[in-house]
């Protein structure tokens, strides 16, 4: 099998770890070019790497020599412009969350795709490939604890980057629990309503953390997010679902226990990229093998479009105070499950 060349767009922290997990952690690429406009940055993450093109604009890392697949890792609102270069060049494409940051974005993507006949988009949403969660999944769909009536779910943050907005609690965290939800339940969100306590004294000044969020779902479902990014001591993401005859609950990190001096306790993870590591290389690994025949494997473009649906009704939600619907285009038949 030959190797799959890929161009990383986006170098920062999510694409210089996608760079290295590529080199270190998966068999059967490399990569051939990186994209960021930080020329300086884009520059010396390829140093590190023999014979990869560095570059500023995305299109020339698209359009590089050797480029089979592309990996893009660089902010939401400059996905669109890079997905559409690759689908160009009908190249398979594996896109960090959000797909876009807004649901027409993603319906252009769609409306690309659908132009070239086949499915060449995934979103990384990588909680899909993560052993707790495939393992959650398999129990729901077996039926193990009866017709699921509620997700109980939990995102924790020691701490939020100065960037971080109210919007982005909605729009870039809780969106992962948003495709969580849509995936084990196998159902799609139809409404979002946000509840707002009063802001912890550890929030950034302006900052609505943290924030309760329910989701409803066309199957009857209720899922609450609790999503508290400053929560000080670690990062944390759990899920419980509870059915008619049973309950299933995974993200309490059982790993060692100490007892020493009279205390006992253990670690609480500090990063995503640490509680995830695992998730991601299965991710980009199955990725990698699908791509190399032409095929998605996980999440599509439209559920990429679908979270950024549940983004917007949330959004509007938060602002309004008041229970929104979400409004879903048809599904196309190229999207059918």
């Amino acid at each position: 099998m030959s190797t799959l060349g890929i161009a990383v767009i986006g170098t920062g922290k999510m694409g210089a770890d996608h760079v290295r997990r590529i080199g270190d952690r998966v068999g059967g690429a490399r990569v051939v070019a990186v994209a960021d406009p930080d020329g300086d940055r884009v520059k010396e993450v390829a140093a590190g790497l023999d014979g990869v093109g560095a570059y500023t604009d995305p299109a020339a890392a698209v359009a590089a020599p050797g480029v089979d697949a592309v990996l893009i890792a660089s902010p939401g609102p400059a996905h669109e412009e890079a997905i559409l270069h690759a689908l160009g060049r009908e190249l398979p494409v594996l896109c960090e969350k959000p797909l876009t940051p807004d649901p027409e974005g993603a319906l252009r993507v769609l409306e690309a795709e659908r132009g070239l006949g086949r499915r060449l988009v995934q979103v990384g949403f990588m909680r899909r490939f993560d052993a707790e969660y495939e393992r959650l999944k398999e129990l729901l769909d077996a039926g193990g604890i009866g017709r699921p009536l509620f997700l109980h779910c939990r995102h924790r943050n020691a701490a939020s980057p100065s960037f971080f907005t109210s919007d982005m609690l909605i729009s870039d965290s809780v969106v992962h629990e948003v495709d969580a939800a849509r995936w084990l339940l196998g159902q799609e969100v139809t409404a979002v309503t946000v509840l707002s306590p009063t802001p912890s004294s550890a929030a950034p000044e302006g900052l609505r953390d943290p924030r309760l969020v329910l989701l409803e779902t066309s199957g009857g479902a209720v899922v609450d997010v609790e999503i508290f990014v400053n929560c000080g001591f670690g990062y944390q993401v759990q899920c419980e679902a509870v059915g008619e005859s049973g309950s299933a609950r995974i993200g309490d990190g059982r790993a060692m226990v100490v007892q020493s001096g009279g205390r006992w306790g253990g670690e609480i993870t500090q990063d995503f990229t640490t509680r995830f590591s695992d998730a991601y290389d299965r991710q980009v690994r199955r990725w990698v093998a699908a791509a190399a025949r032409g095929r998605v494997d996980g999440p599509d473009a439209w559920d990429g479009y679908a979270a950024a649906a549940v983004s917007e009704a949330g959004l509007a939600a938060a602002r309004s105070g008041v229970r929104t619907e979400v409004r879903l285009a048809e599904r196309p038949e190229l999207y059918a499950r």
